[in-house]
């Protein structure tokens, strides 16, 4: 008696989010916390780009545009030292950064950015579409009589 194996197809692809993602011990990503980033649009008139960065302040993020591109930083260095517990120094940092290409429209001159409660409120206003054009029909008795 042979025994079947099912084939998965995106058993390989599983065992990749495993190793970067998961509980896998061997993963260099464990403990790893990715912040959400939330990108829409607001009545079709901004762009808003919300980034969750819970335990940032304001001097800890960047924000600024580069060749079209939205560029969203920050980065947060602690060091403590207590002479009570066994280490001397002990260092944490994180860091964050996403790029976010802008539309053609977007008036980069008129972005306004807010933190509040963790979360960076990023809004790009949008040069509103041009009205499209109605062209008249006319049949061949029209046209010749003008």
């Amino acid at each position: 008696m042979s025994n079947l194996v099912r084939y998965d197809p995106l058993a390989e692809l599983n065992a990749l989010q495993k190793q970067f993602f998961g509980d896998d011990w061997l993963s260099p990503l464990k403990g790893v916390n990715i912040p959400t980033t939330d990108v829409y649009t607001n009545k079709g008139n901004e762009l808003v780009v919300e980034a969750h960065l819970p335990n940032f302040a304001e001097n800890d993020v960047d924000v600024h545009i580069d060749n079209g591109a939205l560029i969203i930083q920050a980065e947060k260095h602690e060091k403590e030292e207590d002479k009570d517990k066994k280490y001397v120094v002990r260092e944490s940092s994180s860091s964050f950064y996403r790029r976010i290409q802008l539309p053609e429209r977007a008036d980069d001159g008129n972005v306004s950015a807010h933190l509040d409660d963790g979360i960076l409120k990023v809004t790009v206003p949008l040069t509103p579409l041009p009205e499209p054009k109605k062209i008249a029909i006319k049949n061949k008795t029209t046209a010749k009589k003008k």
